[in-house]
This record gives C-alpha cells, sequence and structure tokens, in this order.
C-alpha cells in the first residue's frame, strides 16, 4: 500500500515539475510569450553630391532656384546651396569672382561635401574670333593665364608683355623665380577636362539654341582684357579659346583632391569680333549645364 503511494506521489511531482516547465503552475496558468526583438539594416552610403559653381548671383542663382529641398550656408565669401535635382543631391557654390574665392570655394565645398564631380561654369570673354557671344565652350582643358615671369630689363628699358615667359608655380616646392628649380618652372601648366562629362556634355549640343557647343581652352585670371593684340599674343601661345577668372583655380583645386573637373563656359563678349556683352548668356549656361548634370544623374541609374 505504501509503495502504492509513493509511486502516486512521485508520479504527482513528475507531472508538477513537468507543467512548471511549460509555462503552467498548478491554480496559476501562464502563457510564455515570444522575445521581442527589431532588425538593423546594413548603413547605407549616402550619396556624393553634384557640386555646380558660379562666382557672381546672375551665374549661380539661376541654378539654385531649379532645386528642390534647398539649405543656404555660408563659409567666408561662399553661398552653398544644398538641394536636390531629380531626386539627386547637388551644391550649387556661389564662389565669388577670382582666383583667390575660386579656390577657397573649392577646398571649403569639398571638405564640407565631398561631391563626386565638379562642374564651374559662368560667362567668359572671347579669345577665339570664331567664337560668338552665346557660344559654349567646353573646357578640355584650362590654365593660369596670369603666372608670368619677366624679363631683367634695367631702368628705363620699360616692359615687354610679349616677351614674358609663363611659370609654372606647381613644378617644384623650390622658387619659380630664381635658383636651379626656377628653369623647369618655365612652362605652362594644363588642368584637363573630365573626358566622360566632355563627351556627355558633347552629345547635348544640338540641344543648345543660343549658340553651338565646342572644346576648348580656358585661360582664367584676375584681369579683364580690352587690348586686342594681348589678347591674339595668348589665343596664339596659350591656345585660349576665352578668358575668365575661375575655372583654373577650381581646376587646380579639384585635382588635388582627385575630384573629376569640367569647365564650361559661354561667350558672354568677344572683343575680337565686335561681340557686345550679353549678360543673359549667364542664364542660358546654367541651363544648359542644367542638361548636363540631368543626363548624367540618369546616367547612374
Amino acid at each position: 500500500m505504501n509503495s502504492i503511494k509513493n509511486i502516486f506521489r512521485y508520479s504527482i511531482k513528475v507531472i508538477t515539475l513537468a507543467l512548471m516547465l511549460t509555462g503552467v503552475v498548478w491554480g496559476n496558468t501562464t502563457v510564455q510569450t515570444a522575445m521581442k526583438s527589431t532588425e538593423v539594416s546594413s548603413q547605407v552610403v549616402p550619396l556624393q553630391p553634384i557640386m555646380i559653381q558660379g562666382p557672381m548671383p546672375i551665374e549661380a542663382e539661376y541654378f539654385a532656384a531649379l532645386l528642390d529641398n534647398v539649405n543656404i550656408e555660408y563659409s567666408g565669401n561662399a553661398v552653398f546651396y544644398r538641394g536636390t535635382l531629380d531626386g539627386y543631391p547637388i551644391v550649387v557654390a556661389k564662389t565669388g569672382k577670382g582666383l583667390e574665392n575660386t579656390a577657397a570655394a573649392t577646398a571649403i565645398g569639398i571638405e564640407r561635401y565631398r561631391p563626386r564631380l565638379i562642374i564651374n561654369q559662368g560667362t567668359s570673354g572671347g579669345h577665339d574670333p570664331d567664337l560668338n557671344v552665346g557660344d559654349i565652350v567646353l573646357g578640355k582643358r584650362s590654365v593660369n593665364a596670369s603666372n608670368f615671369k619677366t624679363q631683367k630689363l634695367a631702368k628705363g628699358e620699360g616692359s615687354k608683355p610679349f616677351q614674358w615667359l609663363p611659370m609654372d608655380l606647381m613644378a617644384s616646392e623650390e622658387s619659380a623665380g630664381e635658383g636651379s628649380s626656377a628653369k623647369d618652372a618655365e612652362k605652362l601648366r594644363f588642368y584637363l577636362g573630365d573626358k566622360t562629362l566632355i563627351v556627355l556634355a558633347s552629345s547635348l549640343s544640338s540641344s543648345y539654341k543660343r549658340g553651338k557647343v565646342v572644346t576648348g581652352t580656358i585661360g582664367s585670371g584676375n584681369f579683364w582684357n580690352n587690348e586686342i593684340d594681348r589678347i591674339a599674343w595668348l589665343h596664339k601661345n596659350m591656345g585660349t579659346s576665352v578668358e575668365e577668372m575661375e575655372t583654373s583655380a577650381a581646376a587646380q583645386i579639384a585635382h588635388a583632391y582627385h575630384t573629376p573637373f569640367l569647365g564650361i563656359r559661354v561667350l558672354s563678349n568677344n572683343i575680337t569680333n565686335h561681340g557686345e556683352y550679353d549678360p543673359t548668356t549667364a542664364k542660358d549656361c546654367q541651363a544648359f549645364v542644367a542638361d548636363v548634370v540631368k543626363a548624367y544623374i540618369k546616367s547612374l541609374n
């Protein structure tokens, strides 16, 4: 009899333990629920923006107005308009005029926004008599057309600018004017435009109605040449198609940061063939550049 009772008690203990393990307790039933969880996706690398540069308000603000979701940021003399075009991130940089403003704005823009490419665009003065106001030059090359070393002339011997030698400040870290390093600096330094962008922009030339679209050399310097002979000398010796004050500075900094670059300039005047200044060309250039950017964005999909 005692054996039967012991077996019964043992069976009750086993059953009770089994029920406890399944979440059921005598007189107080509970149901064990699944643990809560969340899933964290892999990090998505943000899209690198395209940077569009223009020195003056008339050369930047039309493009900025094409953007959606615009935020405006300031740094030094530069203004940066951040937004999107066709859903892709764009930064329009109003750099300010001149080599120094452009170099500073380009370095700041690259450090801050890490663009995948830079297009410097705006107006320019013609050096090539075959180009007319409204024509666009795609910068196959750009060059600082104001870096020169003069001949040594004594007092009273005057100045002979047509004998000035080019001076490549990037030839070495040593002096570009005197010493053993100076001779190697007596050369032009051309910055080449991005070939892929040139091909893309050239393919859209038929859609540009204000003039023709050509490839050429953009000469930059803090000057405004009104001397026909001087312009002809630059055109002959440097191959300049147009002159302005920004492109080569932006190209130099973009090259230092390994950022693809292209200069696109519209002729707003051309003194070599009596082409009068027309500021409305600035809008035409920005509209063309917008078409180039849209085509580039579409090519990424």
